[in-house]
């Protein structure tokens, strides 16, 4: 069902409404918009376990409102054991996605929240962490319903992930999905939450909670070690932008995929006579996404593998000779050798004094490695799964380093002094998303709940076959759909409006003249926007 955006002074949008309604609470107590992201994180990762979780990844974009953009890296290393060695000797011809050998990978997204909360006490941020983290902590004591993204969703190696020990006594109901409205409560994570609300965040790597989940870890047979914990912290980074006419976007640098969604749009600002809802506009995105991703998957892995700046290709002169090659007249063939997968939140919020923040977490894959930590009640990540066992690959394992992230939070600061905030979930499709709802918005002059509202369309592979097929919501233009079989995409109609499977976006602008914020979120996803 369509949704209502928030006009106010301050907003918040997330895809569960808890999340939200945390966030709201947060600003009504004077918090900035990054101690309310941090909250909504919190809650999040209690009530969307299939989306997100502690025991996950994240990755901030925050714009100070004199206009400084700080980007955060909270993604996780491999674990000192993980070697391609070690996999194949085992028999993997890949990572597996599920189970102890998918645990790989250090979760990195409490480091994140205090790295991001030493930003917000720079800028004057005040809250005690034990509010912060209060929502969470009584929904994970109390209980909280499963939302209907849980109970419907769909991922890829669900047997396995049912088989995970542990995993169905926690999640499933008589061997089953729970259904929607189901009281779950999880104690053990409550005092995971309640031990950091106290001790501090860093306590989740070198503290009693840091201890117990080595432990848990090490009896399970992960490759993470105790030390691996202990050294790890999210980073500072420098973001990556692009300039187009009337704008500059920003987004993550490696190993986030960051660089996909930039190209995207800076290509396709490169085309000429695209204009409004038209097959043109939407040939040339697609177009531009199979650029972008062919280019990622060349370029994009950890910072110290690569081969090339990734600003480089962000240069009016790169994205002019990118968009040249681009056939407005008929589609590209274009083979995805990878499954699409990745479940994922991402939110946004702004304060009443402009404070931006975009924010995205993850477990990767739904419930991630399905590993869920008995003493501390933290299900692990399966970040790892997108590395590599080919030596000769860029991507390849190693301990230490961080895999291809399909994470990538973005922003937009307008010459008219509009401030953007905005991402979706869904794994390496991401940037198709991305740069939908953006050209949306920005070039064919949707509003924004239009923008978001707006049925989608994704290149997926079908089973067995290695060439893309263009899926669609079952709501979009028919005329559309004509326009792009004309220009040879083979579509495939998706037989449901407002799909999960087409991602949950968001996006927040704060407009100058008059301080407001605008606010959405997904009707595809179980949350909403919520201001002051």
């Amino acid at each position: 069902m369509p949704e209502t955006p928030v006009f106010s002074t301050a907003a918040v949008a997330a895809p569960h409404n808890l999340a939200s309604e945390t966030g709201q609470t947060i600003l009504a107590a004077g918090g900035n918009a990054i101690e309310a992201m941090v909250a909504m994180a919190a809650t999040v990762a209690v009530v969307y376990p299939h989306m997100n979780g502690i025991g996950g990844d994240g990755f901030w974009l925050v714009r100070e409102p004199k206009g400084r953009i700080h980007a955060l890296d909270a993604s996780g290393p491999a674990g000192s054991l993980a070697t391609i060695k070690s996999y194949r000797e085992k028999g993997y011809d890949a990572i597996p996605p599920r189970g102890p050998d998918a645990a790989l990978t250090v979760a990195g997204a409490v480091s994140g929240w205090g790295l991001a909360l030493e930003l917000s006490r720079a800028l004057g941020g005040q809250l005690p962490l034990d509010l912060l983290l209060g929502d969470a902590i009584s929904h994970a004591r109390d209980g909280y319903p499963v939302s209907r993204s849980e109970e419907r969703f769909v991922t890829g190696e669900e047997a396995a992930l049912y088989e995970v020990p542990g995993f169905a006594e926690a999640f499933l109901v008589e061997g089953k999905r729970a259904p929607e409205g189901t009281l779950r409560r999880t104690p053990r994570l409550a005092d995971t939450l309640e031990r950091l609300s106290h001790a501090g965040l860093a306590d989740f790597y070198r503290g009693d909670v840091g201890r117990e989940i080595a432990l848990d870890l090490e009896r399970i047979g992960s490759p993470i070690t105790r030390k691996d914990l202990e050294t790890y912290r999210a980073r500072v980074v420098e973001p990556l932008s692009v300039r187009l006419k009337s704008s500059t976007i920003y987004n993550l640098p490696p190993p986030s995929q960051g660089l996909a969604t930039l190209l995207i749009l800076g290509m396709v600002e490169r085309l000429k006579d695209l204009r409004g809802e038209t097959p043109e506009r939407h040939h040339a995105l697609i177009e531009a996404a199979k650029r972008a991703f062919s280019l990622r998957d060349r370029v994009v892995a950890d910072p110290r593998n690569l081969a090339h700046d990734p600003a480089s290709f962000l240069t009016p002169q790169a994205l002019e000779k990118e968009a040249a090659l681009i056939d407005m007249k008929r589609a590209a063939a274009f083979p995805l050798p990878r499954p699409i997968e990745g479940d994922t939140i991402w939110m946004g919020a702004i304060d009443r004094d402009g404070l931006a923040v975009s924010y995205i977490q993850s477990v990767f894959w739904a419930y991630g490695s399905g590993c869920l930590l008995p003493a501390t009640g933290v299900l692990w990540h399966n970040r790892g799964t997108a590395f590599s066992l080919d030596p000769a690959s860029r991507n390849r394992l190693e301990p230490g380093h961080r895999p291809l992230h399909s994470l990538n939070p973005a922003m937009a600061v307008f010459d008219d002094g509009r401030v953007l905030s905005f991402g979706a979930m869904g794994g390496e499709t991401q940037p198709q998303f991305l740069s939908q709802i953006f050209s949306r918005y920005a070039e064919a002059g949707m509003g924004l709940a239009d923008a978001v509202e707006a049925p989608r369309w994704l290149l997926d592979a079908k089973p067995r076959e290695r060439e893309a097929v263009l899926k669609v919501e079952s709501h979009f233009d028919p005329g559309l759909i004509r326009g792009l079989s004309r220009l040879g995409h083979r579509i495939e109609e998706v037989d449901e409006a407002y799909s999960g499977r087409f991602g949950h976006a968001g996006m927040l602008v704060r407009h100058p003249r008059n301080g407001r914020v605008e606010a959405m979120h997904d009707p595809r996803s179980d949350g909403g926007a919520l201001g002051l």
